[in-house]
């Protein structure tokens, strides 16, 4: 007695057959067209790189005193895949690589024991070291950009009315981050005549250190009192 053969019983039965590719047609489209789909899709990156600056020291000093201590000690991530490290004259990039096993809702964590452990190491860094910074967010796409301009309008206004737009719009639901871009910083310029300087007897060296003193911050210490205690702040006047 001979086996069923499918090709024998879809040639038999054509009506039944052409039915049940319609359907399966019709159902594969309708799942296709239902499908969840963003424009922006959130996905994780297992990837964070560590910079820090030191200027004035050389590749091997950044290397031997930046960047391989920080290699050390992140040795003991969970999760680690692989260091590697960059290193030229005032500048370190260390690159942080998660292995492929480790899940989306375990990197924000792993990323802040990165940050926890470099922390414990800067201590120890040499004096003059700016940083280290780090950098987890290349997943961030904007979605959206937006330019605030006036005319006749100061930097500082400008900067103002635009974290009052910032902190409006993370308010809005699903509105994760906003980021201000070409912000101008606000600066003081000190402008002298070197040759009055010269008459006077004062070298520029002379007022950036008067300068210096009357931004420091210095406690002046407290008294007690029967009510209250009272601080007292230096202001270099």
């Amino acid at each position: 007695m001979d086996g069923f053969n499918l090709s024998r019983w879809a040639i038999t039965h054509r009506t039944l057959t052409l039915f049940a590719i319609l359907m399966l047609a019709a159902a594969g489209t309708f799942a296709y067209l239902n499908l969840g789909r963003a424009e922006d899709p959130s996905f994780t990156i297992k990837v964070m790189v560590v910079n820090a600056v030191w200027p004035g020291a050389t590749s091997t000093e950044m290397e031997e005193q930046v960047a391989d201590p920080i290699e050390k000690k992140l040795q003991s991530l969970p999760h680690l895949d692989r260091v590697e490290s960059y290193s030229r004259p005032g500048v370190s990039f260390i690159q942080i690589y998660l292995s492929d096993s480790t899940q989306a809702k375990d990197v924000k964590e792993l990323w802040y024991q990165v940050r926890k452990k470099v922390g414990d190491v800067k201590a120890n860094l040499p004096s003059g070291v700016i940083g280290p910074f780090f950098d987890d967010e290349y997943g961030d796409v904007y979605s959206a950009l937006y330019m605030l301009s006036g005319k006749n309008v100061a930097p500082a206004e400008l900067k103002r009315q635009a974290e009052i737009i910032r902190q409006d719009l993370l308010r809005v639901q699903n509105v994760e981050k906003v980021d201000l871009v070409g912000v101008r910083p606000e600066r003081i310029y000190i402008e002298f005549s070197h040759a009055r300087l010269a008459t006077l007897g004062i070298t520029p060296q002379q007022i950036f250190d008067s300068v210096a003193r009357q931004n420091a911050v210095v406690s002046g210490g407290a008294v007690d009192t029967n009510a209250d205690r009272v601080n007292l702040r230096i202001t270099g006047a």
